[in-house]
């Protein structure tokens, strides 16, 4: 399978007054197509600085992050932006909608920022898969958390990246949206042959990811022995 993302000897370090913090030591990573991985650890591990360098946010302090083969973390920061637009959906833990855009809105944005014609054609598509095709002339405020949560994720899906980056996405849900919620980033996962990477503390959701991997005081290892909630 073609590799989506990847992370070669990757390090983070940020200075506090005289001491160097090594908030992310060395990381190799990769996630293919299809592949839904999930980053797990404790508050202050290091899962946040890991996903902001793998979506282009901020610089490694060594090692390089390559998108598609195409080197990435170390092009000035304009030509990540550009990269990042077209290529990375991010689906947040709360949701990150404009709340004076409708739900269809949301969606047309991008093409008005891109300059070009809205894709009616993928946009339905979406609306039937995820089941927000009654939602699309609603405000993000008349929808529950469950709703906003799944249309996050068409947004994200919407201009077909490489890679989908899911930053607790189901911290502010009950445990059967959240459910919902993973299982349909799973399924949407395989569907559009994407790389998705979910950071979460909740182990409970991990059983849905085809691999698992934890942060401890900024060392990242793959789980051994991880079995697949099937």
């Amino acid at each position: 399978m073609k590799t989506l993302i990847e992370m070669r000897k990757v390090t983070k370090d940020f200075l506090q007054g005289d001491e160097v913090n090594h908030v992310l030591k060395e990381t190799n990573f990769r996630a293919e197509e299809g592949e839904f991985v999930a980053v797990i650890g404790p508050s202050g591990s290091g899962k946040s600085t890991f996903l902001t360098i793998l979506g282009g946010l901020q610089s490694p302090t060594t090692g390089q992050v390559l998108i598609d083969g195409e080197p990435f973390s170390q092009i000035p920061n304009k030509g990540r932006s550009r990269i990042r637009f077209e290529k990375i959906g991010f689906v947040l833990q709360m949701s990150n909608l404009i709340p004076f855009l409708t739900v269809k809105e949301q969606f047309l944005l991008y093409n008005k920022i891109k300059r070009n014609s809205p894709d009616k054609k993928r946009m339905d598509e979406l609306f039937s898969r995820l089941g927000i095709g009654k939602l699309q002339n609603k405000f993000p405020s008349s929808l529950s958390g469950g709703e906003r949560q799944r249309v996050a994720i068409a947004k994200a899906l919407y201009h077909g990246p490489s890679v989908v980056l899911a930053d607790e996405p189901t911290a502010s849900l009950d445990t059967v949206r959240a459910y919902e919620v993973v299982e349909l980033l799973a399924k949407e996962t395989k569907a559009e042959k994407k790389a998705t990477i979910m950071v979460t503390h909740d182990e409970r959701l991990v059983g849905f990811c085809d691999r698992v991997y934890e942060i401890v005081d900024g060392v990242m290892r793959e789980r051994v022995g991880f079995a697949k909630q099937e």
